[in-house]
């Protein structure tokens, strides 16, 4: 009851969250609209009981070398309260502890879910260490209910993880790319899979222009002649290029790719795409989109191309040797979107022989790499970690939506449709629309040392 009569007086307040996530939409909600999401909390409230114990098994990469940062550069960060398609930003109904901004994504920062989880009677294990049969993963999911995990730093749940893990129920990701997953065998065993869709679009894409302008302007070679003292020009100058007028291609235009062509069109690029799934004639047009219904046509006259599907069977080894080479010579290829996306060994190749100009991304497989995998020493290459999703900014989102699905998993409410991947045996929500049923993880016990 004192819950119900506080929500009654934040429901008038301009900082209550059903109201302040309508922000940056470009029709604000009716007073209906508003109520109505009102009693949406308040039937959530009204049909939260207590649960069974459940034991919740959470991912995460380790924390900072220098360890667990006391402070951070900026002391805050925008409030995000929507996406261009209309979905709100996370708007889970307990608050965090953890200011906006904080390190939420490593192993100390647990999502900052350690008190809302154990407050309400479940224990949390947060651990990175995820690989091989005597991790601690291996050892606490044969009695986890609920399993959280990242693209970053992936514990691979595999048919034969599933098969030990009989209570096994949820599997989230902190993020987005359920492909960690093996979903076939999670479908099978009607395990719901869930990701925060949305949640690091935006900062991937983000990070897609700033590695199409790494490589074409040859940056990181540049930078490395300063912190070297040197200063020839001509070592800088002799492969870097303007973007300007060139062809670039996105592999997909669904959230993180229509934001990549939105992004790059002020830089007076030509604007190419392919997907299986045809955007709206105004959004062509507004962008000055062309289409191509296979991706041989697109990569035929692009300078540039930037994956941005997510990896499902029908996406695997798409780039392999023969589709490198329908390239044009000397082109740009970046992908933040999965590593096996990516045939590993014909990328090297065609870096090594000049078919490729630059390959960028911040995906591997498996993850973490080997000390020596070919991707750490290739020629232009301007690799990163798996870092492009998981800015302080998308930390905090990510972290709120995976407490909204908790929130309405522990409290026999729907999770959002957007959010599922997979649900009763079958592809489900987004799940149903970006992927293909069955199993990509096979290989992902073939990592070694990493540094």
């Amino acid at each position: 009851y004192d819950q119900l009569l506080k929500l009654e007086h934040i429901a008038h307040s301009t900082e209550f969250t059903p109201i302040a996530r309508f922000q940056g939409m470009k029709v604000l909600p009716s007073w209906p609209q508003v109520a109505s999401a009102c009693c949406n909390i308040q039937r959530r409230f009204l049909h939260r009981s207590p649960t069974a114990h459940a034991k919740v098994l959470c991912v995460l990469y380790d924390d900072p070398s220098t360890g667990y940062p006391p402070k951070y550069i900026r002391p805050c960060i925008p409030k995000i309260f929507g996406y261009p398609d209309g979905q709100t930003a996370p708007t889970p109904i307990s608050l965090s502890d953890v200011k906006p901004g904080a390190l939420l994504g490593s192993v100390s920062g647990a999502l900052g879910l350690r008190r809302f989880l154990e407050e309400r009677g479940h224990e949390l294990v947060v651990t990175s260490s995820k690989d091989g049969p005597d991790s601690e993963f291996e050892r606490h999911l044969h009695d986890a209910e609920v399993v959280i995990s990242q693209p970053f730093w992936p514990a691979y749940l595999t048919a034969e993880r599933i098969a030990k893990a009989p209570e096994l129920r949820l599997c989230v990701t902190a993020g987005i790319g359920s492909d960690h997953v093996d979903l076939a065998a999670a479908c099978e065993r009607n395990i719901t899979v869930a990701e925060i869709t949305f949640s690091n679009s935006i900062s991937v894409a983000e990070h897609v222009v700033m590695m199409i302008l790494a490589l074409v302007r040859n940056y990181i070679p540049s930078h490395e002649v300063v912190k070297r003292g040197g200063w020839n020009i001509a070592d800088c100058a002799a492969q870097s290029y303007d973007v300007e007028g060139m062809h670039v291609g996105s592999v997909a235009a669904g959230r993180i790719g229509l934001a990549v062509l939105r992004r790059l069109k002020p830089f007076d690029v030509v604007l190419h795409y392919t997907d299986r799934h045809r955007l709206p004639w105004a959004v062509e047009q507004e962008l000055n989109l062309s289409y191509h219904e296979t991706l041989d046509s697109m990569l035929r006259v692009c300078d540039v191309v930037t994956i941005n599907c997510p990896l499902h069977p029908g996406t695997e080894h798409m780039f392999n040797q023969d589709t490198i080479y329908k390239m044009k010579r000397g082109a740009y290829l970046v992908n933040t979107a999965r590593g096996k996306i990516c045939d590993r060994d014909a990328i090297v190749e065609a870096l090594e022989e000049g078919q490729l100009g630059g390959y960028a991304g911040d995906v591997w497989f498996p993850q973490p790499p080997s000390a020596d995998h070919p991707w750490r020493s290739m020629p232009r290459h301007a690799m990163t970690p798996h870092v492009s999703g998981t800015t302080l900014s998308a930390q905090h989102r990510y972290a709120d939506g995976v407490r909204e699905v908790l929130e309405c998993y522990f409290g026999g409410m729907p999770i959002r449709n957007e959010y599922i991947i997979a649900q009763d045996g079958m592809l489900a929500g987004t799940g149903a629309v970006s992927y293909d049923l069955g199993n990509t993880t096979s290989g992902a016990s073939g990592h070694g040392d990493f540094v």
